[in-house]
């Protein structure tokens, strides 16, 4: 594929073979030593003690053949037959045909001579083919035993199930074949040709015999090609399915037996239609391909090329991909021309006009393989008919490899690979002109008579070639192909790598301080359980018998025994005395080993009740002490970490932020080792955005737990925000590491490569997003999603980078957030003064049978509204709904103003009260709370407090001083 760059491009040329040589331009020849040590399990045609002689052949020379040697009763034979081929770079045995072509070894049978038989009658047993890959992988020797594949009507056919009939082959060089840079830098190609499908309906296999051929071209070093042609396509009716798997053939003719044919331990395995690279892998092409494959004519290869690039065709195959990312795979049939004796074709003569019938193109996307880690694609690419202008649009390519080289050379005549060919604009075989001024004048009236004829069936020629064209796109033909390297072209990054380097970003954690564990801790650890466990007894207690108990009032000795033996029961039958027990072992085993320092068995049972009875006595001891120390009925803790959320949430839908930031920094304060804190109080620096504080805020986070992945894709956002690109592609790289099959993580990584103009990346990111959507959606059976998949993972990570991007965007109107869409209708309402409508709105949105996920401020705004329109039933009622489900100051704020307007004074009181006692930094709180005290207490009759309040109101401007 010659590629258009510059004028250079103009000069697109074909080579035979891939250059070799990097650092040297002269190569050494090296001998390539191959020994034949035995075989096993053989058998010949006269008995099963027959002479025999291997002969060894490569690259279409005979090297040589060994003694004949008789096989012994049990089926071997020691061969030690050596022979060698001279490898060299720029000879025909070159590392290219190192790559493609194997060593074939051949058994023979040498016969008795009959009576009057002049010369000795061979016969071949069967045949070895011994891949000489490992050549180029930096080995310079391997053993193999490698089996003996029957010729046809060889009586190998007829061996035993368990006989094992082979050769053992010892293949060596002296040294390397390729140099150290070559072995890091260099690549294997693989192109596997599988089959066409669907092809067109003229294709049958009567009538004259035709040459099926697919021909391609490799980038190589500069503008060079190195051209693959896939010969003698064997054409099939449809009826079944090619089977899976199924070998790899060696693109090699006149191979003897039939199983030597097949590559060792390659094969072809296929796989979901969903999974594959190329075109046709989506749904509704499903039952097109399942009729192509099985009930339609197909053209089978199964061949695979193998071809060497040097470190040089790399780099020329990297800038290849990424400035055209289509390749064309030719397609044609060329009729198989015989020629008689004495008389020459009409090809041979140079008659042809270099047009060719049936000549397709697939455009195969090979961007993938520039994908880091990526080494093969595989796929189905439509054939469309061969347009010089469209081939040339898609692939820069500027001459067809099967139109003007392969008529040049003869394509029925050569071999794998097509040898080296001049300009593509220049024809190497004689014009009709030049023969033409050859003639005498007194041929000019006839040859004027054959003009017409010849115009005539040029024309009848192009209706037919258009024809022809124009089949493939009818017939709907696609080729199946695959395309691998044996190492990615771009590395991917491994997860220890990235792991390591998101470590070095992370802040310097300084080390948990070392736990104190000496008798005293040990003590108080057993003082803190046993005020745990009392607590947790007194709670039981009090959920038995607390209506019982009368407020000031003694209860008797009976009555106190019976409660006990009931609590006692109690506990043992739910199974709380176990785990009191439990929870108080460890803290018995720390005093045992930390302050009597016993870590031994006793010697005898004496010691061990004395001891008993000491730790016994201790342990009653300290149980006095803890529960005379501490109070018992702990105070409840009204503000949790959860709750702390909540408020903080609450102060930023109020647009409270300083209080926000209160609530969020005294989470921390709680407990600085869970991440969801960090990622929150992170999320809230964005909102305002601090965008340093968030970066520290969300390290930490990582920092906590670093395989965390809304940790390390935040970690990634703001190093976004902030410009650090670097980190930011790193973080995000390892986070579809750590989780693969994670869609959000996948998309924020193609949304990062939008942001750098890496198209080919975001192909890549996008492409790995949209198929696990698709997968996900198809195994919840929602076929119709699956279609707009694409559409929803832009909606999902604009979700996820509004907050980030725009940080006031994600709240509504008034504040609070967007999280359900049930939920705009009625705050837009209010915005436009309809309480009415919005009112009815947020009652439906209570009615529903499943709560929204924001009910909290849904009953605050609705609450609200009662307020404001005086029903305060509904909104205490209401506000009691919110503080059953998540208790905050508002919510009892609003219980308290309900029942302060409904003459509720000692409700509102204590309303009033329990929200004071969540925030007393709540000024409407203070007021409401006076408001009732003024309502309910006595007259002041205390002057002098009288006087300082009326000096208090006349100092801060409001109040009435008259009172």
């Amino acid at each position: 594929m010659a590629v258009l760059s510059g004028q250079a491009s103009k000069r697109g040329s074909l080579v035979s073979a891939p250059t070799c040589a990097v650092e040297t331009s002269l190569s050494p020849i090296k001998p390539v030593q191959i020994t034949v040590l035995e075989g096993r399990d053989l058998k010949g045609v006269k008995g099963d003690t027959p002479v025999t002689y291997v002969r060894a052949e490569y690259n279409g020379v005979i090297l040589g053949d060994s003694l004949k040697i008789d096989v012994s009763s049990d089926g071997t034979v020691k061969y030690n037959f050596t022979t060698s081929f001279e490898y060299n770079c720029d000879g025909p045995n070159c590392l290219d045909d190192i790559a493609h072509k194997p060593l074939f070894l051949t058994v023979i049978e040498v016969l008795p001579k009959e009576k009057k038989q002049k010369e000795e009658k061979t016969v071949a047993l069967g045949q070895a083919v011994v891949d000489l890959l490992p050549l180029l992988e930096g080995h310079c020797s391997f053993r193999a035993t490698v089996p003996l594949h029957p010729v046809p009507g060889s009586p190998l056919e007829s061996l035993r199930p368990d006989a094992k009939c082979g050769l053992e082959v010892s293949v060596s060089i002296q040294e390397s074949l390729l140099s150290v840079s070559q072995l890091s830098g260099g690549n294997l190609l693989r192109v596997t040709l599988e089959a066409a499908y669907s092809v067109p309906e003229v294709f049958v296999p009567t009538g004259p015999q035709q040459n099926y051929m697919i021909g391609l071209q490799v980038p190589t070093v500069g503008e060079k090609e190195y051209p693959l042609i896939f010969k003698n396509g064997i054409l099939k009716l449809g009826g079944e399915k090619e089977p899976i798997p199924r070998p790899k053939k060696w693109p090699i003719s006149n191979i003897l037996a039939p199983g030597a044919q097949n590559i060792p331990d390659s094969f072809i395995v296929g796989g979901p239609y969903e999974e594959e690279d190329g075109e046709l892998n989506k749904t509704e092409d499903r039952e097109f391909r399942i009729q192509a494959e099985s009930i339609k004519k197909r053209i089978v290869w199964d061949l695979e090329r193998r071809c060497y690039l040097d470190p040089l065709a790399v780099l020329s195959l990297q800038k290849r991909i990424a400035e055209c990312r289509y390749w064309p795979v030719e397609i044609t049939r060329v009729p198989v021309v015989t020629s008689t004796k004495g008389k020459s074709s009409k090809l041979d003569k140079g008659d042809d006009d270099g047009q060719i019938f049936f000549h397709g193109v697939a455009y195969v996307n090979i961007v993938p393989l520039l994908y880091p880690g990526v080494k093969r694609i595989r796929g189905a690419f439509r054939v469309f008919a061969y347009q010089d202008r469209e081939v040339f649009g898609k692939t820069k390519c500027l001459f067809s490899i099967l139109r003007d080289l392969g008529h040049q050379a003869n394509l029925n005549k050569l071999g794998p690979v097509i040898a080296a060919a001049g300009s593509p604009h220049s024809k190497a075989i004689p014009s009709r002109n030049q023969k033409e001024d050859k003639m005498t004048k007194e041929k000019d009236v006839i040859r004027k008579a054959s003009v017409v004829t010849a115009v005539t069936l040029k024309n009848v020629t192009l209706r037919e070639q258009c024809l022809s064209l124009q089949q493939y796109v009818d017939a709907g033909t696609f080729l199946v192909m695959e395309i691998e390297l044996a190492k990615a072209l771009v590395p991917k990054r491994l997860p220890e790598e990235l792991a390591s380097r998101v470590r070095e970003m992370l802040p310097a954690r300084p080390q948990l301080p070392r736990r104190s564990a000496g008798a005293k801790k040990a003590v108080e650890d057993y003082h803190n359980q046993i005020t745990s466990i009392a607590g947790a007894i007194l709670d039981e207690y009090h959920e038995l018998f607390g209506k019982q108990m009368v407020d000031g009032g003694v209860i008797d000795h009976h009555t106190l025994e019976e409660q006990k033996c009931q609590l006692n029961y109690e506990l043992n039958s739910s199974g709380k005395y176990f785990a009191f027990k439990e929870q108080l072992k460890h803290a018995v085993v720390k005093i045992v080993r930390e302050k009597y320092l016993r870590t031994t068995a006793f010697n005898n049972l004496e010691q061990l009740q004395a001891f008993l009875s000491e730790l016994y006595v201790y342990l009653v001891d300290q149980m006095h002490v803890a529960l005379n120390q501490s109070t018992v009925v702990a105070s409840p803790t009204f503000t949790g970490c959860e709750q702390l959320r909540l408020f903080a949430h609450e102060a930023e839908v109020n647009e409270d932020y300083d209080l926000a930031s209160v609530y969020y920094q005294e989470r921390l304060a709680r407990d600085r080792q869970i991440v969801q804190h960090w990622l929150d109080y992170g999320a809230f620096c964005l909102l305002m955005e601090e965008n340093i504080k968030a970066q520290e805020c969300f390290r930490e986070a990582l920092s906590l737990n670093p395989s965390h992945l809304h940790s390390l894709l935040l970690c990634g956002i703001i190093a976004v925000m902030m410009e650090h690109y670097e980190e930011a592609e790193i973080f995000f790289e390892d986070a579809t590491c750590l989780e693969p099959s994670n869609i959000l993580s996948w998309t924020l990584l193609g949304l990062f490569y939008e942001i750098q103009e890496n198209d080919i990346r975001v192909e890549m990111a996008f492409h790995e997003a949209n198929k696990l959507l698709k997968a996900r959606l198809a195994k919840e059976k929602n076929i119709a999603e699956a279609a707009e998949g694409g559409k929803k993972l832009y909606s999902l990570s604009a979700t996820v980078l509004r907050p980030v991007t725009s940080p006031q965007e994600d709240t509504l109107l008034d504040g609070s957030p967007k999280v359900q869409p049930d939920s705009v209708e009625p705050v837009v309402t209010i915005q436009l003064g309809n309480l009415s409508e919005a009112k009815e709105c947020y009652e439906r949105t209570i009615s529903f049978v499943a709560d929204a996920s924001e009910m909290h401020f849904v009953y605050l705004r609705l609450g609200s509204i009662y307020l404001k329109e005086k029903e305060y039933d509904k909104a205490k009622y209401t506000y009691m709904l919110a503080c059953k489900k998540s208790s905050s100051c508002l919510t009892w704020l609003g219980v308290g103003i309900a029942c302060y307007r409904l003459k509720e004074m000692t409700e509102a009181e204590d309303a009033l009260s329990e929200a004071n006692a969540l925030n007393n930094n709540n000024a409407e709180v203070w007021a409401y709370l006076a408001l009732v005290c003024m309502q309910v207490s006595l007259e002041l009759k205390n002057e002098e407090l009288l006087q300082e309040i009326q000096e208090v109101q006349r100092m801060v401007g409001f109040g009435n001083p008259s009172f």
